[in-house]
């Protein structure tokens, strides 16, 4: 087994099944399932953590959807759903909404435990200085519970990414195909090769979501702005103390 000579080899860099190909299907598949599931999560995430409405049906929802076994759902998905659809989308509608569901919980959990976390008094002072709710909702809430909102979207892309090599199972696209292909030849290099090819889309897509957080949440939470105004603030104490010590010398 050669994974270095596997991966030189210019037959897996070419063609629809070459690395880059079925990279661009697996990212595809991610960034399709991620978006579908932030645009149902996060609104229900807002309403409960906003009104306190449904918090018990939250985590009762949540746990029910996480014990779903991933294999089974994708087979009962497909078998179910693919009859009524057209040989091109007969295993790839039933996989994504198999990755939708699963990625919802820690993205809906998240927004919750994000808006519910913020200090009572800072809503009160919202609603002190005139903000309407819904304006205390997207100019207070929000920003403030950003970190984990953005700490639920990386664990369900993350999720996707991984169940995503599942799906090949079932006839998906994207890494996974090097994976059960491999398996199904015995071809241990093939399933060895497709394993690191995941494991770095994985890191990849997890530094680049560090990288959105980073710009998108206020520095204030983050503390940056605290320890970088500190360290000036030390800087400055030690420029001014300076040129006294030389005098008193």
């Amino acid at each position: 087994m050669n994974i270095v000579e596997w991966f030189v080899d210019p037959a897996h860099w070419s063609g629809p099944d070459g690395i880059p190909q079925l990279m661009l299907d697996h990212i595809g598949y991610t960034a399709m399932a991620a978006a579908a599931a932030l645009v149902i999560a996060m609104p229900l995430g807002l309403f409960i953590g906003h009104t306190g409405k449904g918090t018990f049906a939250i985590a009762g929802l949540a746990n029910s959807l996480r014990a779903l076994p991933t294999l089974g759902l994708l087979i009962l998905a497909v078998v179910v759903i693919a009859p009524y659809l057209g040989e091109d989308l007969a295993f790839v509608v039933p996989s994504l909404i198999v990755l939708v569901v699963l990625a919802i919980p820690p993205i809906m959990v998240n927004t919750y435990a994000g808006i519910r976390g913020i200090d009572p008094a800072v809503r009160d002072a919202a609603y002190g200085i005139g903000m309407r709710p819904f304006q205390v909702l997207v100019q207070v809430e929000i920003p403030c519970a950003l970190p984990l909102i953005i700490s639920g979207v990386r664990s369900a892309t993350l999720q996707i990414v991984s169940t995503a090599t599942v799906a090949a199972y079932v006839s998906l696209g994207g890494l996974g195909r090097y994976i059960i292909d491999g398996q199904a030849q015995l071809d241990y290099t093939m399933m060895v090769a497709g394993a690191l090819l995941v494991a770095l889309l994985a890191v990849a897509v997890e530094g680049a979501l560090l990288v959105v957080e980073r710009l998108v949440v206020s520095r204030g939470l983050t503390r940056r702005w605290r320890t970088s105004a500190t360290t000036r603030s030390a800087a400055r104490r030690g420029n001014a103390t300076e040129p006294r010590a030389l005098v008193h010398s």
